[in-house]
């Protein structure tokens, strides 16, 4: 499973809101994208890229995966 509790944390470290991925220079996330993350549901690898230059991260910070029990 891909848990994106590492974004929460990156976030929440920087500062960041969802407002703040949503309202971007660079295009920003949907809401939609938004309420995908926080259910731990599939995004596209361009929404991660994104993520990942909106926060000046790694893809670790933003993502973790997590091995089926």
């Amino acid at each position: 499973m891909i848990s994106y509790a590492p974004l929460w944390l990156t976030m929440q470290e920087r500062g960041c809101t969802t407002y703040t991925l949503r309202k971007n220079d660079e295009g920003g996330v949907s809401s939609s994208t938004v309420r995908r993350l926080k259910k731990n549901q599939s995004v596209s690898t361009n929404t991660l890229d994104m993520l990942c230059r909106i926060l000046n991260c790694d893809i670790q910070d933003v993502v973790k995966y997590i091995p089926d029990a």
